[in-house]
């Protein structure tokens, strides 16, 4: 297995059932039903024929069957071409292939917070600053107008 690959460590088959909320360490795969809220630690993976009737909370999670509750994932979501997902998604990192079907809100990069705005005296510094540069740009370019001015008249002596 390669070091950036996944260890699946829990898999619910295509005809299981599970009515209730689901715990699990490490990284599941969803190919049957789970009827509740689904916390994992690492990695969830809902197969095609997968589908949770629930909230849903992992680390990253891949989807290409159905979820039908709202998604609390830290890291990445990936919406497969077969996903089917109603409820809200709050990420850092999203992926929606051509033809998933995606019905709710996502809310992404919460953990940064908001950037600081810098004060009003910083501002008219930056302004200012900005000014000046553009002062002597203008200066610089009028300077070089002047020169190819004086160079073509004296050619023509």
């Amino acid at each position: 297995m390669k070091k950036n690959e996944t260890q699946i460590t829990t898999i619910i088959g295509i005809n299981a059932e599970c009515n209730g909320d689901f715990t699990a360490d490490g990284a599941i795969r969803v190919d049957g039903t789970i009827n509740g809220n689904v916390t994992v630690t690492d990695m969830l993976i809902v197969g095609a024929s997968g589908c949770i009737n629930g909230e849903v909370s992992a680390q990253k999670v891949i989807v290409g069957g159905e979820v039908y509750g709202n998604l609390n994932v830290p890291e990445k979501v990936e919406l497969t071409s077969t996903a089917r997902v109603i409820g809200d998604i709050t990420t850092n990192g999203l992926v929606i292939d051509e033809n998933a079907v995606f019905q709710g809100n996502i809310n992404m990069n919460q953990e940064g917070g908001k950037r600081a705005r810098p004060n009003g005296r910083t501002m008219r510094a930056v302004k200012k600053s900005a000014k000046l540069a553009v002062e002597e740009a203008l200066r610089e370019v009028e300077a070089d107008n002047a020169e190819e001015a004086d160079g073509g008249l004296g050619s023509m002596e």
